[in-house]
């Protein structure tokens, strides 16, 4: 096997569980799958635990997080019958769109699959998982580089380990058949044309490297500064970078309103700094938003970047406009 600690960069916004800048330890192993893996991960955080504390009980904020082995198995599928009360396995794209008008869960039009799964996931079930969990053999809509479960029809070999309600490492048995990749890059396209800023693009340099040849392999990426965060007891992310990017003063951007112009408007302060960031700098800019896409603009930053915000209805938000 190969492994490197690296930083890594992402085009994302910052809170107090994300960095735009983060350090990432990465594995690969040649002949091994994912089930190995999950093995490999118990055993390496529980000794983490083990030669920091003495214990594998370790204090995090109001909750105690016990790392002894095992850790919780479930399904994608499973997690969400348990937490969400629906079974997801026999619905197709429309009525997991329905599901989550049911649920409550804001959606929008260029959302496919995999991606109203993630939001069901992350609304309904997410926020339960506070001891380490492992949530395992996701659709295939949602793992693009993953190689399909060897016995479940539409599922993939992957599983994340989440650890008081956020992903702590996310690993599967590598895809390396080529013809299967390159199909799954086109469902990617595919989204990416219909809107999901999110979806891959397909890349010629990595499928031309399939088709020499790859072997069986397990892979592996674990953030580091998160683990950090729990194995320290440090609530936000910038209490564990060396240098953090910071926020800027609020009020002190060219032409920022002061947060008492939005307060004034019934807008909730946490809501405040995601306005400015989507480019709401003034109250004037922001009354000439329409509130079905202000609503929009505003779920979705918060669900791309994991806030923790309640979600917020396009009455809310026009109720915000007319004052």
């Amino acid at each position: 096997g190969v492994y490197e600690f690296s930083k890594d960069f992402r085009n994302e916004g910052m809170d107090r569980n994300h960095n735009p800048e983060f350090t990432v330890m990465e594995i690969y192993i040649a002949y091994k799958d994912y089930l190995w893996m999950m093995d490999f991960v118990e055993e390496m955080i529980e000794k983490v635990a083990l030669d920091l504390h003495g214990s594998t009980r370790v204090t995090y904020g109001d909750h105690i997080i016990d790392f002894k082995r095992p850790f919780a198995r479930l399904t994608m599928a499973g997690s969400i019958k348990q937490f969400a009360g629906i079974d997801i396995t026999p619905m197709d794209e429309d009525q997991l769109r329905a599901s989550c008008r049911q649920l409550g869960i804001e959606t929008d039009t260029t959302m496919g699959k995999g991606k109203l799964i993630d939001m069901i996931f992350g609304e309904k079930v997410e926020p339960n998982l506070v001891q380490p969990t492992f949530i395992m053999d996701y659709p295939v809509e949602m793992s693009p580089l993953c190689k399909k479960h060897r016995s479940e029809p539409g599922l993939t070999e992957r599983f994340e380990l989440i650890v008081n309600s956020k992903e702590l490492c996310n690993a599967y048995s590598e895809l390396n058949d080529p013809i299967d990749q390159r199909e799954r890059f086109q469902e990617q396209l595919r989204l990416s044309e219909k809107g999901d800023n999110e979806a891959m693009f397909i890349d010629q340099d990595f499928l031309r490297a399939l088709e020499y040849g790859m072997p069986p392999a397990s892979g592996l990426g674990v953030g580091i500064d998160r683990l950090a965060m729990i194995m320290t007891n440090q609530p936000s992310i910038q209490d564990v970078l060396f240098f953090p990017q910071m926020k800027p003063e609020q009020g002190q951007g060219s032409g920022d309103e002061t947060p008492e112009k939005y307060l004034e408007m019934g807008i909730p302060e946490a809501w405040i700094g995601v306005m400015k960031k989507l480019g709401y700098t003034s109250v004037d800019k922001l009354k000439e938003a329409k509130a079905g896409k202000l609503s929009n603009d505003l779920n979705g930053y918060n669900k791309k970047n994991k806030l923790g915000l309640k979600g917020l209805s396009p009455q809310e938000v026009e109720e915000w406009l007319r004052r």
